[in-house]
C-alpha cells in the first residue's frame, strides 16, 4: 500500500470520481427556478397581446380574456382530476366563458346574481349526474373554479367598462406585473428569508420588500399620469396590489402542492400553464376595483 499523500491531479482525480463522469450543465437561474430568458421573451409577447387588443377595441380584450378565463378553468378541471376530484365540467365551463361578458356588458347588479346561478347550476348538475360518495367533493371543485377564475375576471370586466376603462387596465397590469418584477429581481439577488417554506421556498420576505416598493411606485404613477388621479390613491393601491398579488401567488402554490404538481401545464414556454401567470392577476384585480371606482373619476 502506497503512502504517499496524493498529488493536484490525484485529489481532481477523485473528486470527478465521487461526482460521476458526466458534466452538470450550469443553471442559468438557480435561485428563480425557470428559463429567465424565454420566460421575458414569452412575458414580452403575452403583454403585447393584451396591449395590442386593448388599442383595437374593449371587445378585442373582452374576447381575448373571455379565452383565457376557459383555458384556465380547463387548466384547473385537469389539475383536480389529478386528485380524483371531477367537477361538473359543462356547468363549469359555460360560468368561464358567460360570466366575464355578463360582467363587461351589465356590471356588478347582474354580475353578482350570475355567480348564484352559475354555483346552484354545478349544484343541482351534480346532484343529478354526480356518483356516490365523491358527489359532495367534485361539487366543491366545481364551485371552486367559477369563484377562483371567472367570477374574479369579471372584476377585470368591470374595470374596462368606464371611458377610461383601457388606462384602469393598463394600470391594473402594470401594478401587478411591478409586484412579480420587483420580487423577482430583489428576492433572487438576496433573498435569504423564506417567507412560507412548506409552501413556496423561492418567495423571500426580501422578495416581497422588493415587490412593494415596485408596487407602490408603479402605483402612484400609473393613478397620476394615466388616469389624473391622485398620487396617494396610487400608493395605496399599490401597497394593497402588493398583498393580494402574493396571497394570490401563495394561494395557487398551495393548490398544486395539494395536487402534487409543478404547473397547471405547459401551455407557456418558460412560465407554465396559464394559471401560473394569472395567480397573481386574479386576486390582484378586485381589490384594483374597489380602490378604483370610488376615489379615480371616469
Amino acid at each position: 500500500m502506497s503512502t504517499e499523500a496524493p498529488g493536484p491531479a490525484s485529489r481532481r482525480e477523485a473528486r470527478g470520481a465521487s461526482l460521476g463522469s458526466t458534466p452538470v450543465a450550469p443553471n442559468p437561474t438557480p435561485r428563480a427556478g425557470r428559463n429567465l430568458p424565454m420566460a421575458i421573451g414569452v412575458g414580452v409577447l403575452l403583454g403585447a397581446l393584451v396591449l395590442a387588443s386593448l388599442v383595437v377595441r374593449k371587445e378585442a380584450f373582452v374576447a381575448l380574456v373571455t379565452a383565457a378565463s376557459v383555458v384556465a378553468a380547463i387548466e384547473l378541471l385537469n389539475g383536480l382530476s389529478k386528485a380524483k376530484i371531477h367537477p361538473p365540467t359543462i356547468p363549469t365551463l359555460a360560468a368561464a366563458a358567460v360570466l366575464p361578458v355578463l360582467a363587461y356588458v351589465w356590471g356588478p347588479r347582474v354580475l353578482a346574481p350570475a355567480i348564484i346561478v352559475a354555483i346552484l347550476a354545478i349544484v343541482i348538475w351534480g346532484a343529478l349526474y354526480a356518483d356516490g360518495p365523491s358527489a359532495l367533493r367534485d361539487v366543491a371543485g366545481g364551485v371552486m373554479v367559477v369563484l377562483y377564475v371567472p367570477a374574479l375576471v369579471g372584476f377585470a370586466m368591470m374595470l374596462l367598462r368606464p371611458d377610461d376603462g383601457v388606462g384602469r387596465i393598463i394600470t391594473f397590469v402594470v401594478v401587478t406585473i411591478a409586484s412579480d418584477i420587483g420580487g423577482y429581481a430583489v428576492g433572487a439577488a438576496t433573498g435569504k428569508h423564506p417567507m412560507a417554506p412548506s409552501v413556496s421556498p423561492k418567495k423571500s420576505w426580501e422578495g416581497f420588500a422588493g415587490s412593494a416598493v415596485s408596487c407602490i411606485v408603479a402605483g402612484a404613477l400609473c393613478v397620476t399620469l394615466i388616469l389624473d388621479g391622485d398620487w396617494w390613491v396610487g400608493a395605496l393601491l399599490g401597497a394593497l396590489v402588493v398583498v393580494a398579488a402574493t396571497v394570490g401567488d401563495l394561494c395557487e402554490s398551495m393548490i398544486k402542492r395539494d395536487l402534487g404538481i409543478k404547473d397547471m401545464s405547459n401551455l407557456i414556454p418558460g412560465h407554465g400553464g396559464l394559471m401560473d401567470r394569472l395567480d397573481s392577476l386574479l386576486l390582484a384585480v378586485p381589490v384594483v376595483w374597489a380602490v378604483l371606482t370610488p376615489w379615480v373619476a371616469s
